[in-house]
């Protein structure tokens, strides 16, 4: 288990007991300035006095179960228009969106992919890229946000 989803176990109870979705965390080791990010999200939005709200339970949590033994930043937040999705269940609902993925290994030749996601199966995306398809396991994925359209 990765310290993402030993963290995510940990809060995410707590997190949706209070209203939220538990959209997603990650961990940024920088020594002394390392980070936590954790996201959350609601139908109507989430405001600087939610994060505040969710920041102090969270800060409770990690205090007793200590997760994370070396100093850290925590930084609870709503995920933004340009969200990171964290996993399979979250890609579904944004498909026809423009993704922009990062894969830990290449796939035909590349490793980064911007276009829309045509479809989501339970092992796997396809994304359209220049007129090709690109199907992309979900353990190949190493980081993928929605990309802003205007």
């Amino acid at each position: 288990m990765t310290l993402e989803e030993k963290i995510q176990n940990l809060c995410q109870p707590t997190v949706e007991s209070m209203g939220f979705d538990f959209w997603g965390c990650e961990y940024l080791a920088a020594g002394k300035h390392s980070t936590l990010r954790i996201y959350i999200d609601k139908p109507e939005g989430v405001t600087v006095d939610d994060c505040g709200l969710v920041s102090r339970q969270i800060s409770a949590i990690m205090d007793v179960e200590d997760p994370i033994s070396s100093a850290y930043m925590l930084e609870v937040s709503s995920p933004g228009v340009d969200r990171q999705l964290f996993r399979p269940e979250q890609y579904a609902p944004q498909k026809g969106r423009l993704l922009r993925v990062r894969t830990t290994s290449a796939i035909m030749g590349r490793r980064n992919f911007k276009g829309p996601l045509v479809e989501v199966t339970a092992d796997h995306i396809e994304i359209e890229v220049d007129g090709e398809i690109f199907n992309i396991d979900f353990a190949l994925i190493d980081k993928a946000n929605l990309v802003i359209e205007f």
